[in-house]
């Protein structure tokens, strides 16, 4: 799991001119008729509209970026060194394009005058995450996925708004002797959460 972090103004303007167009590109499974953004992993990682408007002949690659679309913190090719780094630390090596359906949970962010648009994804579903590291309580308990299909019980030691530092504790002897270490912000999960892992 990873958190892209996007600026709000740029999303907003992805939003605006996908409002203002009339026809969409399609997504798989066809033709597509309302707004939405499109998630880019590729050249990058960006937020970008699925309008048409016939003023570019762009189209979503995944081998091409603009640089006015909306990049997320750290992957911008035009300004980040070591974009691709960051890339593959939230994606591995998946690329692609993702139809999102999260526009209007982005809009009533913008609207409420958030600053940042704060994205979580596994790399197959993407969504909005409102939750910042403040909203944690440093020395509380909480569970995180172990990568071998449960979870851990872990104590925060510190977080920022985009991931967690974590010991175990409360598991067996040999994963709780394990040293502290760095979760997305998004894998915390409250001891009554029952997401699944």
């Amino acid at each position: 799991m990873a958190i892209l972090k996007f600026s709000a103004s740029a999303v907003a303007a992805q939003i605006a001119h996908a409002r203002a167009c009339k026809t969409f590109l399609p997504n798989w499974n066809g033709p597509v008729d309302r707004p939405a953004l499109i998630l880019i992993v590729g050249n990058g990682v960006h937020l970008r509209s699925n309008g048409i408007d016939g003023t570019t002949t762009r189209i979503v690659t995944t081998e091409q970026a603009d640089p006015s679309f909306s990049f997320a913190e750290g992957m911008n090719p035009f300004w980040d060194s070591d974009w691709m780094a960051q890339r593959r630390m939230a994606f591995r090596d998946m690329t692609g394009q993702f139809y999102t359906d999260i526009l209007d949970d982005v809009q009533v962010l913008i609207d409420r005058g958030q600053g940042a648009i704060r994205l979580a994804t596994d790399g197959h579903s993407i969504r909005v995450f409102v939750r910042r590291a403040s909203d944690y309580l440093i020395g509380g308990t909480y569970e995180v996925p172990s990568g071998l299909g449960g979870t851990f019980r872990v104590i925060l030691k510190d977080a920022c708004d985009t991931f967690a530092i974590v010991q175990n504790c409360g598991n067996c002897e040999d994963f709780d002797a394990m040293q502290p270490y760095r979760v997305p912000l998004d894998a915390l999960m409250e001891l009554d959460d029952r997401r699944a892992a």
